[in-house]
């Protein structure tokens, strides 16, 4: 029996077409791997597929789910047509994820749809945690607490848990590091060859390499399937880097949640036009760090400098100089914007409150930034725009704030290969031009050839060289 079957699918944001006419049937065990640029409407047909579509989006054509009609459906009925069924894996995890509830017992909770008893589902819960590559430590925690790549396989396991038929997968491998990225596809694999159907949305060629089954790629709103998965984008060597004088310097930064250290005694010194790559795997301790830089993340001990002034640890104690100094993409970009307001004002009020630009000159720089992007999001809201439009425009929000400091945390994580070579070209370049000190944490080993010089972070430390 089919497991999922979409026929004539066509999605429109008001007059902007999203996809047109698209087409698909998956059988139990089989894996359809769909390619695409960020914004060609590869999270549009993975929530279609589950009968979902972000706010101003409307859908038409069919869509079945083991023979259930999915599209027009009210929330309740949706409910009642998915549970089991389909599993749904974001490309955000913190939309999936209850940030007040510990991360254990709502996998408790969702085994419940195929199991009795309170043994049997906290087994079943324990089981798909370890599935998705997690410690049992981690049944505790909150999602605050955990890396950004823990999120995603938290995530993951809240849709292994309810044992699914269908499971959809927008990014999977986005927060993950090159090891729990083979991990998580040897994983895939298994479930394929236990039955259950995979629709995977990505830009992950190694992914789609790795997986027996069908590619496709999303492009003019269309789907296409491919005979061969395309190589991989060469990349250039940026110029050499032009001496510079020191602008952040971190001395002895360390960031303790109770006894365990998660950031230990780091020091760092970054020169102005530098681009300085940490890289490790999820759950060392990048993004603590980068957040205590940024003043996110109070450090328990060690102190941080830029241009030589000390910066308090809290950003809401630094000035606005001191705020506009730093600047941080938070690695979850549709978290960090909001979602009643439109985009383009919300990137160009970086330019507006730090730097006293007029709301119509913020406007027009902000636009500039972000054509040189390739992204328009004029008149668009956070829900029509794609993860990694959104990661483009969150980049281009902090570059309006001409900082001293940019830190850059798993940036490229939604983008394709030619769209996240021209982001860092262009943020490579910009810091080179105004003497910016750019911070890139990351996993992805893309991102090596345009820095100058590159950290390894593990258990909390920092050591220089060394790949992820």
């Amino acid at each position: 029996m089919t497991v999922l079957e979409i026929t004539g699918l066509s999605a429109h944001a008001g007059e902007t077409v999203l996809l047109d006419d698209v087409s698909l049937t998956l059988e139990p065990g089989r894996v359809l791997v769909v390619l695409g640029a960020s914004g060609a409407g590869k999270t549009t047909l993975g929530l279609a597929a589950t009968g979902r579509a972000r706010p101003g989006i409307t859908l038409s054509g069919s869509v079945r789910l083991a023979g259930s009609p999915l599209l027009d459906r009210t929330a309740t009925e949706l409910r009642r047509a998915t549970a089991g069924v389909a599993g749904h894996l974001p490309q955000q995890p913190s939309a999936v994820l209850d940030p007040v509830r510990r991360c254990g017992p709502v996998l408790a909770e969702l085994a419940a749809l195929h199991h009795h008893g309170r043994a049997a589902r906290l087994a079943a819960a324990r089981t798909a945690l370890a599935e998705a590559g997690l410690e049992s430590e981690l049944w505790r925690r909150f999602p605050h607490q955990l890396s950004g790549g823990q999120q995603q396989r938290m995530a993951l396991a809240t849709t292994l848990v309810t044992r699914p038929r269908l499971l959809v997968l927008d990014e999977p491998t986005s927060g993950l590091d090159a090891a729990n990225r083979t991990v998580l596809t040897a994983r895939l694999a298994e479930l394929s060859r236990s039955g259950t159907a995979l629709l995977i949305l990505t830009h992950d060629l190694t992914l789609a390499r790795a997986l027996d089954g069908d590619v496709a790629e999303l492009r003019d709103h269309r789907l296409h399937p491919c005979e061969a998965v395309p190589g991989p984008v060469r990349l250039d060597e940026p110029a050499p880097p032009s001496p510079a004088s020191p602008v952040l310097v971190v001395r002895g930064l360390t960031v303790r949640a109770g006894r365990t250290a998660l950031v230990e005694d780091v020091d760092l010194e970054l020169a102005a036009g530098s681009r300085t790559l940490i890289t490790g795997v999820s759950g060392a301790g990048k993004t603590t760090l980068a957040r205590a830089v940024a003043g996110l993340t109070p450090p328990t001990a060690g102190t941080i400098e830029v241009d030589g002034v000390r910066l308090p640890r809290l950003a809401r104690r630094r000035d606005r100089a001191q705020l506009r100094a730093v600047q941080y993409v938070h690695q979850d970009s549709r978290a960090s914007f909001d979602e009643f307001r439109e985009v383009l004002d919300q990137v160009a009020d970086t330019a507006r409150l730090l730097r006293g630009l007029d709301r119509e000159e913020a406007r027009l720089e902000a636009t500039e930034i972000l054509g040189s992007l390739g992204v328009d999001p004029d008149g668009r809201r956070p829900g029509s725009l794609s993860g990694g439009q959104l990661q483009r425009c969150a980049v281009a929000r902090a570059l309006l704030a001409r900082p001293r400091v940019l830190v850059c945390d798993e940036t490229t994580s939604a983008l394709d290969a030619a769209n996240r070579d021209r982001l860092w070209d262009f943020v490579t370049a910009t810091a080179l031009r105004h003497g910016i000190a750019l911070l890139m944490i990351s996993h992805d080993t893309a991102a090596a050839p345009f820095a100058d010089g590159t950290f390894t972070m593990s258990g909390g430390r920092l050591r220089r060289g060394g790949r992820a």
